[in-house]
């Protein structure tokens, strides 16, 4: 996820720039390519398979994850280059989290959370259908993945002495470390076409509503970001369709 942090950076600068333009807003229905740029706030609801993920978390006596969906907040900007009419080029940034407690039995208490991200460079064509109405078809190719954090304790109190009482402690039988947290991170490059109707409902302030696939290709995965983990099956990742909006402020 530090990743999508970094590029979620450079959308920040892009978005500066967009907002920075001062050539004038062609009318919608003239001849000219349209100018200027956009930036602001891209969420969205991800239809991420758990079921895969489910099939591990269930007979480890964790419990499952919800089958809905997971809700993304996002990040864009993007700014029309002036020597392609109607092309914009910016940058996006997304990112959502699910999770799942079960407490066993013998108070053992069990946490699965699952985090997804993606953030990469956005190329779009804005074709207008009517005044203040263009319907939106763009990519964004860059990098993200999913990580899983499994965590285990005996729900009972923690203490500072106590913890490292625990650390300092030798044993050899791993059923006995009861408190213990893994990180299992798979890193994809992502590819997400998307088509999307936006709606200036001024000329600074726009909305948008569209649907995209999420495509994730060429996994790679680590325990605790360190060691490599094998595998994985390949129905695991953070691919989907997903549904996304925004509200953005710029020139429309």
């Amino acid at each position: 996820m530090k990743r999508v942090v970094a590029l979620c950076m450079l959308i920040l600068i892009v978005a500066s720039v967009c907002l920075a333009q001062e050539d004038p807003i062609p009318p919608k229905r003239s001849k000219a390519g349209k100018v200027g740029g956009l930036f602001g706030y891209t969420p969205g609801w991800l239809f991420l398979d758990t079921a895969p993920i489910n099939n591990f978390i269930l007979p480890a006596n964790g419990a499952a994850l919800k089958t809905s969906g997971v809700y993304m907040n996002g990040i864009g900007g993007s700014a029309y280059i002036l020597f392609v009419p109607n092309l914009r080029v910016g940058g996006l940034g997304m990112s959502g989290k699910t999770s799942s407690t079960s407490l066993d039995g013998f108070g053992v208490r069990r946490a699965v959370e699952l985090n997804v991200g993606f953030g990469g460079v956005t190329v779009e064509y804005v074709l207008p259908l009517a005044e203040r109405l263009d319907i939106n078809f763009g990519t964004m190719l860059g990098g993200g993945g999913i990580d899983i954090t499994l965590r285990q304790d005996n729900g009972a109190p923690l203490n500072w002495a106590g913890e490292w009482g625990n650390f300092g402690t030798a044993t050899y039988n791993p059923a006995q470390v009861i408190n213990s947290t893994r990180k299992l991170t798979g890193s994809y490059f992502v590819v997400v076409p998307s088509v999307s109707l936006e709606y200036g409902i001024l000329a600074w302030i726009g909305v948008r509503l569209g649907v995209s696939y999420v495509s994730m290709l060429a996994p790679s995965w680590e325990v605790d970001e360190k060691y490599e983990l094998l595998g994985v099956p390949s129905n695991i990742s953070g691919r989907g369709f997903m549904i996304n909006a925004g509200f953005f402020v710029g020139t429309f």
